[in-house]
């Protein structure tokens, strides 16, 4: 056995037990009732969680996948995190880079409150967050929140949720500088952002685009990938929820019939 072979094998078996561990904590965040606040220690401080099912999904593709994990020259890169939820993204962004600078926004008053002891958990320095939606003007919207990660701006069939107006900002006006990452999981209002930001773009230089495909509604994910490519982006498409077999049935959740995570870079040199 080559050395390197084996010293992978040995970093794997003491990594099993956190593994182990982990996996026993999601079963446990698993069975607790969706839509109800609960704590946990799985981040190694305590934070609190809105929503199980959300938090298990989340805690998959940000810290299992490492869905936003890039690269950067900088040791303190520029991130802007649009949708920040209950701070996941953040804490991940801050064990990547412990001295990135973050901006982060989420207009939900109940996920923010979470969001903000969370990341006051982690004594975090260099992150700001703002209570406030984005869009493509400074203006005040009607916020629909589900109590989990479904909180939108744009029109929806959805029963049962609560409503009331929010301040909106206009992400653009932000983007005066460069950024390392900008990260735009806004369910639904997305396109409706990447179009009045098209002009800025220059200023990105990785985006993650959370696309929502709305049944009954137009699609426009066309729109945004044309603006990234005319932006001089390189595109991945990974989806995130689809239909297996969406030529005989098309499934639906929270109003959507698909999501589709959007990688956006700038190719090296």
């Amino acid at each position: 056995m080559k050395i390197k072979d084996f010293s992978d094998r040995i970093t794997r078996v003491f990594q099993e037990p956190e593994r182990v561990k982990d996996k026993l904590e999601l079963l446990r965040i698993s069975s607790i009732p969706r839509f109800t606040e609960f704590q946990t220690n799985i981040l190694k401080y305590p934070i609190k969680g809105a929503d199980s099912a959300s938090f298990v999904f989340m805690f998959d593709e940000i810290f299992k996948k490492e869905i936003y994990k890039f690269c950067s020259n900088s040791d303190r890169p520029f991130i802007i995190d649009c949708g920040a939820n209950i701070g996941l993204s953040i804490i991940y962004f801050k064990r990547l880079f412990p001295n990135s600078e973050i901006l982060a926004f989420e207009p939900d008053r109940s996920i923010f409150r979470i969001l903000e002891k969370n990341i006051s958990s982690f004594d975090f320095s260099g992150v700001k967050l703002l209570n406030q939606a984005v869009w493509d003007s400074a203006t005040h919207l009607e916020f629909m929140s589900e109590g989990a990660d479904g909180g939108r701006v744009v029109e929806t069939d959805l029963k049962n949720l609560k409503k009331y107006q929010v301040e909106a900002i206009r992400i653009k006006d932000f983007l005066t500088k460069p950024v390392d990452l900008l990260k735009v999981d806004i369910e639904g209002a997305e396109t409706t952002v990447i179009q009045d930001c098209k002009e800025r773009l220059h200023y990105v230089k990785n985006l993650f685009i959370e696309y929502h495909s709305f049944v009954n509604s137009p699609q426009t994910l066309h729109a945004i990938t044309q603006i990234l490519a005319d932006s001089g982006f390189r595109i991945h498409l990974h989806p995130s929820f689809s239909s297996p077999h969406p030529f005989i049935e098309r499934l639906a959740a929270s109003g959507m019939d698909m999501q589709v995570n959007i990688f956006a870079f700038r190719e090296a040199g």
